[in-house]
This record gives C-alpha cells, structure tokens and sequence, in this order.
C-alpha cells in the first residue's frame, strides 16, 4: 500500500485529505500538535482498514520529523509528503504594521522552514518509489495583497517559491503547490472572526481536488482547488 505523511493532520484540510487517502487503502502517518484530536482522527481512520501511525508533536521539531520518516519507513517508505500543517502568525490578522514580529518569525519556521526540513528527511525515500509526490499547502494570499494578509501570505509566497525550486531540482517527483481557496475551518475563523463562513467549502468538499493530482500526475506545478474541483 503507498505512505503518506500528513502535517496537521487532526482536523481541517489535513485531516479530510486523510480520511480521504484512508478510503483508497493509503496507509498513513499523521501529524498534529494536539495529541486528543490526533487519535480520535486515527481511530475514525482505523474503521476503513488501512494502517495509521498517529504520532504528536510540532513540525518544528527536528526529533519529531524524523519520527514522522521514521514511522512511513516502518510502514514501506513514503510515496506523498503533504505540508499542511500551518499558523497564522497573529489570531486575529493585523495590518503590517501592527504584526507581532515574534508571530512572523513562529509562522516563518512552522509554515516554511518545517515543510522544507520534512522534506530533506523524506526526500531519500520519495526518491526510492516509483510515483514519488509532495503537496505543499498554498494560499491565495500567497499571490493576492489582501487586507492583515500580509506576513502570512508572505510565509505561502516563499512555500511557493521553494515548491517550484524543488520541481527544478528533482524531476523524478511530482511537486504540486495547492491553494484550496477559503475553507470552513477553524483557521480561517480565527483570522477573520467576524467572516460569515457558511456559505464557505468545507475541507471535506475541498479535498476532492487534491485527489484529483494523484490520480492524473500533472506536470509539477502551482494549482488551485477551484480550477481543479471544475475539472471533476
């Protein structure tokens, strides 16, 4: 069965891409800092029969990603690296020139530094399977100026950037960066808590378009969930 590590994996977009994966035998290693929400998501996991190693703890952590390489090795190697575990930096956002510089530099190392660290831990084993892929979480605040936007779009901009590098410098693996669009999660609450979500996509109605890049391989590339959930 094929490997996937997936950061912040306990609930939103992380853990709807891992119920989804789930359902089509992937084995998985899951990753969240809240150690409750992460089981409860493996045990709802465990009932479609595939194998989960839910292991707690922050991206940020040099020891815990390589717990996380680790425990895909264990399992048969890794196959897919999904970066999606992120903070925003400010809850909630702020213009620029209010922004916490401390929270600016916290969502620098868990939003940039951590995927790309987790990926120098993995790369020898996404190497070494035949359909290799990354998924690096962007955001349309990456490439749009909006509004108390700024430093975390900034952190997306620079994911972007290492994503299309990394396209360059290993060409046997598929690098996809996706923005999902807006999601009725609690992130997106917490930057704008006065937003009326109801009317927003859900991770779970989202994540059909992640799938859709695994069961077409693209050509490495920036996409977005919208132009692809329209090519379902």
């Amino acid at each position: 069965m094929p490997v996937a590590i997936i950061t912040g994996a306990s609930k939103g977009l992380g853990r709807a891409l891992a119920e989804a994966l789930a359902a089509r035998g992937w084995d998985l290693v899951l990753d969240a800092r809240g150690a409750g929400p992460l089981e409860e998501a493996a045990q709802a996991l465990a009932g479609h029969g595939t194998r989960v190693e839910a292991l707690p703890g922050d991206v940020t952590d040099a020891g815990h990603r390589a717990e996380l390489v680790a425990a895909a090795r264990k399992l048969g190697g890794v196959d897919l690296v999904v970066n999606n575990a992120g903070i925003l930096g400010a809850e909630p956002l702020v213009p620029l020139g209010s922004q916490p510089l401390d929270g600016f530099r916290a969502a620098l190392e868990t939003n940039v530094v951590a995927p790309l660290a987790l990926l120098q831990e993995a790369l020898p084993l996404l190497r070494e399977g035949p359909a290799g892929a990354v998924i690096n979480v962007s955001s349309d605040a990456a490439v749009e100026a909006y509004r108390t936007w700024g430093a975390y779009g900034a952190t997306k901009a620079a994911v972007d950037q290492l994503s299309a590098v990394l396209a360059v410098e290993e060409p046997g693996l598929r690098v996809w960066w996706v923005d999902p669009g807006g999601m009725r999660t609690d992130m997106l609450a917490a930057a704008e808590p006065d937003e009326d979500l109801s009317g927003t996509p859900t991770p779970e109605e989202i994540a059909p378009a992640f799938l859709r890049l695994l069961d077409r391989r693209p050509a490495s590339s920036r996409y977005t969930a919208a132009a692809l959930r329209e090519a379902l």
